[in-house]
């Protein structure tokens, strides 16, 4: 039986960002698999720059991890009442490589913040912006994970019984989604 590849994307570049925390705390109750976080470093999207180069290399690859994966977990911070633009700026990338790297495929949402909503703004308007992609977007249940700094121990690992909860119930439906 072949081991089940999640694709990381964290809307936040920072090494310690507590949105990458979340996706690796994701990824471990999840159980057994390959984890791989992808790197969202791109120049912003410009016309002008794909009409003279084509797709940045960074998407096209992006694209290639999206395609291959067999499911996403994407967790977003909230700035300014929205998704990072780091975020958005991939997802434009993508949006430009050749086919759809999203059709059909299990993505699951979560978001990380410092306020007490915990992205909760963020994470709705995320989701709509997945819409055009058509990915097989989980429902439920909804992580959003507040005062964010104070919710990992030492070991990067969740401390909140409900937010353990939560996560751990969103990734037994995106398992379930895979099996689909």
């Amino acid at each position: 039986m072949m081991m089940t590849t999640l694709l990381g994307l964290s809307g936040s570049l920072r090494k310690a960002a507590t949105n990458r925390k979340l996706l690796r705390e994701a990824a471990r109750l999840f159980g057994p698999c390959t984890y791989v976080e992808a790197d969202l470093q791109m120049p912003l999207y410009d016309g002008d720059l794909e009409q003279a180069e084509g797709v940045i290399p960074q998407a096209a690859t992006l694209a290639e991890q999206i395609a291959t994966a067999d499911a996403v977990l994407i967790s977003t911070p909230e700035y300014n009442k929205g998704p990072s633009g780091v975020l958005k700026n991939a997802l434009d990338w993508i949006s430009r490589a050749e086919g759809n790297p999203w059709a059909g495929k299990p993505v699951a949402v979560m978001s990380s913040a410092a306020g007490r909503a915990g992205g909760e703004r963020a994470q709705l308007i995320l989701r709509t912006y997945m819409v055009p992609f058509r990915p097989r977007l989980l429902m439920g249940p909804e992580v959003h994970l507040a005062a964010a700094q104070n919710q990992f121990d030492e070991d990067g690992h969740l401390t909140g019984e409900m937010y353990i909860k939560d996560l751990t119930a969103l990734m037994e439906n995106l398992r379930a989604e895979i099996s689909r």
